[in-house]
């Protein structure tokens, strides 16, 4: 299906359909004209707020129901580190739902958005307003990110970077701020049993490695592709 093709199929009819064409030939994504997108098999509401859910996202998720399932208890507690759209929190939720799933984010406008998702999908999510760990107290099973990781000389999809929030989608030291900031500081807010899981840019796998290593020596250390055949996923075990 051509996007033109979606645009027709999925625009809400109260919409202009002449206006959203423009906006499509402009070069502004699908999803945000329409204003929403399924994630998971969750509508998902989307802004420019927020990035639009990824298929390769839907695959994180895949493969940490799997994990969760193996290795933990199905009623856990669960942290979401920049949630943007809410779109891992609420997946998870809904397929865990005796689970206590905690969403943070360090955009007051996205956290609105990820509110509003959370209602339509009947899915109690408590969100926070937080940088990384900043406004964090308690303890989690699974740690859960899918961060900014692109570098801030990196070329991306002209779609992407003319549309698509940059605090969402940039970070400092070749992209890896972030997770290095996480597992410098994650062993505080696990519990001893527990999963660390991340989605990460398809070359930072050995340098992610590596800084993992460093703060979790002794845990399980998985590096997975997605379906592009891509270094996409980083989980650490705790057993």
């Amino acid at each position: 299906m051509t996007e033109l093709e979606y645009l027709k199929k999925y625009l809400h009819p109260e919409d202009n359909l002449d206006e959203a064409i423009k906006r499509l030939e402009n070069g502004e994504p699908v999803q945000y004209i329409i204003g929403d997108t399924y994630f998971y098999n969750s509508l998902i509401k989307v802004n420019k707020n927020v990035l639009i859910p990824r298929p390769e996202t839907e695959e994180l998720v895949e493969i940490v129901i799997k994990l969760i399932t193996k290795y933990l208890l199905t009623n856990i507690n669960i942290l979401d580190i920049g949630t943007g759209s809410g779109c891992i929190s609420i997946a998870l939720k809904k397929e865990f739902p005796n689970s206590n799933v905690t969403a943070c984010d360090i955009s007051e406008k996205a956290l609105e958005l990820a509110r509003e998702n959370a209602k339509i999908n009947n899915t109690p999510i408590n969100f926070i307003q937080s940088d990384i760990f900043s406004k964090i107290t308690d303890k989690y099973n699974l740690i859960i990110s899918n961060p900014p990781y692109i570098r801030e000389d990196e070329e991306i999809m002209p779609i992407v970077k003319n549309n698509e929030p940059h605090l969402a989608l940039y970070a400092k030291d070749n992209g890896l701020y972030f997770y290095k900031e996480i597992l410098k500081n994650s062993s505080k807010y696990l519990t001893p049993k527990s999963i660390i899981a991340f989605e990460i840019g398809e070359e930072q796998g050995p340098d992610i490695i590596n800084i993992a290593k460093q703060y979790y020596p002794t845990s399980k250390i998985i590096l997975e592709q997605d379906f592009h055949h891509l270094d996409r996923y980083l989980f650490i075990i705790n057993e």
